[in-house]
């Protein structure tokens, strides 16, 4: 019996990691055509697929997306989509979401970010979207986020279906901004304005000088600092306005 591993080997399925650069592409969106990720150096973006137009788990998340889409812009995040149906379907998809669909307040949704024709599957397949124990034929709800170097920086997998958390999204994006920015981790649950983690001391005498109480921060132990950067603070480095 194949195991999951060579069922994606089979098929041709790679399987990009944290700390790649993202795989090169050019594609047909409803934007026009794209070259991914070059265009896109100097900001972020968060690519991510879906299974299939005119379904509803999507249709909800797309508005979501649209709707929030100038808050990811305000963070130097350009959004992506993508999926394995036509170009035409997309349009009229896009066009009938619009049109006919109002969901929890979103109605007359204009998706203005651009949605990748994939029908050959190239795409989706270079990015490891296709989950055989999901389906051979739908791209499962992948997210990529790519820095401005184009440097996958983390991908979250989502089954067929289940809706995406678009808070989670967001926080994951200004969490990895924030970390390089001011040069520090992030604990569990973080959120702007909350209490960030000092790198470990590398040395016994940085250690022993954070236990004494010199530096501005509270130590826990010598390896478990945090300090204080104000939400004001990060918005100031990171959010445009």
């Amino acid at each position: 019996m194949e195991t999951n591993t060579q069922i994606n080997e089979n098929i041709g399925v790679a399987m990009p990691r944290i700390g790649d650069k993202a795989p090169a592409f050019k594609a047909v969106t409803t934007q026009g055509e794209i070259d991914f990720p070059k265009q896109y150096g100097g900001s972020w973006v968060i690519l991510f697929s879906h299974p299939a137009d005119f379904t509803p788990v999507c249709t909800s998340e797309f508005m979501t997306f649209a709707s929030q889409e100038k808050k990811f812009n305000n963070a130097n995040c350009k959004l992506v989509g993508l999926s394995v149906d036509g170009l035409y379907s997309h349009i009229a998809w896009l066009r009938t979401i619009k049109e006919k669909i109002e969901y929890k307040g979103m109605k007359n949704v204009e998706v203005k970010f651009p949605l990748i024709e994939d029908i050959t599957m190239e795409v989706a397949k270079k990015y490891g979207m296709m989950m055989p124990g999901e389906s051979n034929t739908k791209a499962v709800r992948a997210v990529f986020f790519i820095d401005p170097k184009g440097i996958i920086r983390a991908i979250i997998y989502y089954p067929l279906s289940l809706g995406r958390n678009f808070d989670e999204l967001y926080r994951a994006l200004i969490a990895m901004q924030t970390a390089d920015e001011f040069s520090v981790a992030l604990p569990a649950d973080w959120r702007p304005g909350d209490d960030v983690i000092v790198p470990t001391a590398g040395s016994c005498g940085v250690a022993k000088e954070r236990m004494t109480g010199k530096e501005e921060m509270h130590c826990y132990d010598w390896f478990f600092c945090t300090k204080k950067i104000s939400s004001e603070e990060i918005n100031q480095r990171i959010i445009k306005k």
